[in-house]
């Protein structure tokens, strides 16, 4: 008896190393195309640094150019651009922009999904709701509606959305920014690809849009890799270079 047990253990073992292993090789398997995704009150060359960084080390990168007039939109653009893909796609998202890839993450050409400062809803969840739980950062009080589209002022943009952004990059980036739909953030997904996918996650921890601790709440609820910057919430513009080491490594371009 005492045998047998010994023999089921060293089995249960044996197979708990092996699954260590499979899920070590799907994060670690290279992927040579990434889609990036913007979020609320930007648009596509909000990534034009990293974009730069991940050409250079080889990666074919594609920019969804968010249109931020519903959820079900913004999921559409982003589709369109994955189905372009010629095979495996690493999808990262900024901001807002994390509610379209938990959505889109599940189709099977996607590998990993990276979280830059971003939401992570849960499928079906309410996440004005939980957001409240946490203190709303000052940039809020910048938002203007405009016939039921958004924009913050200026003076929000630079002190709050882009602190952290040298002045005159954040001035162009204030001139650029898209209108947002006010009804955008109350969508909601009915999946959660960080469920079922390896997730990154990169806090902000000066970040003045989205509380660093829900996004620290988030990334441990999907057991995301994760690291902290010493940035504000446009950390894909100020800490190009990090956000981007951050890509290679889910990419598997980095150890």
């Amino acid at each position: 008896m005492k045998t047998l047990r010994t023999l089921t253990l060293i089995a249960g073992v044996l197979a708990g190393s092996l699954g260590a292993q499979t899920v070590q090789a799907a994060t670690a398997a290279p992927v040579k195309n990434v889609v990036l995704v913007h979020g609320a009150w930007a648009d596509g060359s909000s990534w034009s640094e990293v974009i730069a960084r991940l050409q250079a080390a080889g990666l074919h990168v594609t920019a969804v150019q968010n249109p931020l007039t519903s959820l079900a939109d913004s999921v559409a653009a982003t589709r369109r651009a994955l189905a372009q893909q010629d095979g495996p796609t690493l999808l990262v998202a900024h901001s807002w922009g994390g509610t379209v890839i938990s959505e889109v993450g599940t189709d099977p050409k996607v590998t990993g999904l990276v979280y830059i400062a971003a939401r992570a809803p849960d499928a079906g969840e309410d996440f004005v709701a939980l957001s409240q739980k946490f203190p709303t950062g000052p940039a809020r009080a910048g938002v203007q509606d405009h016939d039921g589209f958004t924009k913050l002022s200026e003076d929000a943009f630079l002190k709050y959305f882009a602190n952290g952004v040298d002045r005159k990059t954040a001035e162009v980036l204030y001139a650029v920014q898209e209108p947002t739909a006010a009804s955008l953030f109350a969508g909601r997904t009915t999946a959660a690809a960080w469920r079922s996918k390896p997730s990154w996650y990169a806090v902000s921890k000066q970040d003045y849009t989205i509380n660093p601790d829900l996004e620290r709440f988030l990334a441990k609820r999907m057991n995301a890799t994760t690291v902290e910057l010493d940035a504000g919430h446009l950390s894909l513009v100020s800490q190009a270079d990090k956000v981007a080491d951050l890509i290679l490594t889910a990419a598997g371009q980095h150890e």
